[in-house]
């Protein structure tokens, strides 16, 4: 199961803070890219442990999609 912590100031979704894959947890480091598409928000990131992920969020099926890069 996919799970993405975040921060959420005004809207859902705004700075992820952590990611479950393949059930290890991994503190997010930093935000390298970013973009917003009809429906959903996408982040490009790197853990604590210099590993890089690409994380989409649907909007409209409230489901998180993570992908190792």
């Amino acid at each position: 199961m996919e799970i993405v912590e975040c921060r959420s100031d005004t809207e859902y979704a705004e700075r992820p803070l952590s990611l479950v894959w393949l059930g290890c947890r991994y503190e997010i480091a930093e935000i390298f890219a970013r973009w917003r598409g009809p429906g959903e928000k996408g982040f490009r990131v790197k853990t604590v442990k210099g590993q890089a992920f690409e994380l989409t969020y649907q909007e409209v099926t409230d489901d998180w999609h993570v992908q190792p890069l």
